[in-house]
């Protein structure tokens, strides 16, 4: 036996309904074996609900009136509004409600209890079935959209505002498919799941294209899914051929106290610049490229590397750009990642004079120079007679003051460096070294 449906709903005034009923409206469905979908449009409509019915064979609508002995008027109109609604015949009362059997579909409905009114839009569903028959995917495809070719059964499902106003009322047709995404504190792409909603489904429908192999599921809609009875169907396997890259840049960073350092943040500083460059593409990126140049519009490209990641050092002085290139099998997609700028400092080298070796821990204890930007150094320390105390090639290191492994006596010293800086400078320094005191 099929039950009744009932629903309450509050009443708010619309235009035409101007004078809404102050109090709950009862408004039941009898003889529907599917629930009732009911939803609320919005407020411009002038609509209090648009109740959707799975089919209308045998059904009787019913008003239970607010008051007793109220005056009840149904009226029903169409596309041309509530203003041109006519009366409705066959409503019947049986002393508690007012009940019209078989009422028609895909019209308006005005209730008129003592001038106060409710408007609402019924839908007869199986006037608009929704079946899916097949997906398929057309030979040409563009980057960064996908096209899938639709065969299906979808007519848009329509009503009309109390002013006559057409709309489309939402199937919610569920379109999911998996993609990438990329994962900023992992550093890497990881697999979703995309879900989108259609009002309704046309021959071809363009979305964003998935960064991975999928498949393409098209379900619905959201009436059939109320009622247990969705519709689905999925595609066959699409073959991307939509890329994506990101790339990071990360410096090595030294810390020698005596190389004059460059508080920015941005990548560079003093040479030599050690950087590693990292690539991470999504699966259809099949050629791979790094560039660097000198210019940002890489006019002249000086170094291409085909290679995931590389790790370059920078020894030149000036202002460098890197971009990272990925494209796909053909070529049809390209995409580039962002252009990271390296500036490399201008050279400088300073010798101290003095120090005091073996006086006290960490303070001034040992001969170092003052540089940045050297990318070549010799350094020979002598005594008065000409004998080689010690020697180095990094002006990172120094000369604690000790010879053959002890310390020397205080007295003059003297050095002699040859470097040449990133800039192409060349450096020949003679000078003296005053060791204060070199013993406790």
């Amino acid at each position: 036996m099929r039950e009744v449906y009932k629903v309450i709903y509050l009443v708010i005034a619309f235009q035409i309904c101007s004078v809404g009923l102050s109090n709950a409206v009862e408004l039941s469905f009898g003889h529907n074996a599917y629930e009732v979908v009911s939803i609320e449009p919005e407020a411009s409509t002038g609509l209090e609900k648009i109740y959707v019915l799975h089919d209308l064979s045998g059904v009787e609508m019913s008003y239970m009136p607010q008051s007793d002995g109220a005056n009840v008027e149904w009226s029903r109109f169409d596309e041309s509004g509530g203003g041109y609604a006519v009366p409705v015949t066959g409503v019947t009362f049986d002393g508690m409600k007012y009940t019209l059997q078989n009422p028609e579909g895909n019209c308006g409905y005005i209730i008129n209890e003592n001038n106060r009114q409710y408007c609402f839009w019924l839908v007869d569903y199986s006037r608009y079935q929704f079946s899916i028959n097949a997906i398929s995917f057309p030979d040409m495809q563009d980057c960064g959209v996908a096209t899938l070719e639709v065969d299906a059964q979808c007519e848009p499902i329509m009503f009309y505002t109390i002013n006559g106003v057409p709309q489309e009322l939402d199937r919610q047709i569920m379109i999911s498919y998996n993609t990438l995404e990329w994962d900023e504190e992992n550093l890497l792409y990881n697999q979703k799941e995309v879900e989108l909603s259609y009002e309704n489904i046309s021959e071809r429908v363009v979305l964003t294209a998935p960064l991975c192999n999928t498949e393409f599921v098209i379900s619905g809609d959201r009436f059939l899914k109320e009622w247990n009875e969705e519709r689905s169907l999925v595609s066959g396997t699409y073959e991307t051929i939509s890329i994506e890259i990101q790339a990071t840049a990360t410096q090595t960073i030294r810390e020698n106290d005596n190389e004059q350092k460059d508080e920015s943040s941005e990548l560079g500083g003093s040479a030599p610049v050690e950087i590693e460059f990292q690539s991470y593409c999504t699966d259809a990126v099949a050629h791979k490229e790094w560039m660097i140049a000198r210019d940002a519009e890489f006019t002249d490209v000086d170094l291409r590397l085909n290679e995931d990641d590389i790790t370059h050092i920078f020894q030149e002085n000036g202002t460098f750009y890197v971009k990272f290139v990925g494209s796909n099998a053909d070529g049809t997609c390209v995409t580039e990642s962002e252009v990271f700028q390296v500036s490399v400092g201008e050279s400088a080298l300073d010798c101290p004079n003095a120090f005091s070796p073996n006086a006290t821990e960490g303070v001034n204890d040992e001969w170092k120079v003052s540089y940045k930007s050297i990318v070549s150094f010799s350094c020979w320390i002598f005594d008065r007679y000409g004998n080689q105390m010690c020697s180095f090639t990094d002006p990172a290191m120094g000369w604690d003051g000790k010879y053959k492994g002890k310390f020397v006596k205080p007295g003059v010293y003297y050095y002699v460096i040859e470097a040449l800086g990133a800039d192409g400078k060349e450096y020949k320094l003679k000078g003296d070294i005053n060791i204060l005191k070199s013993s406790k």
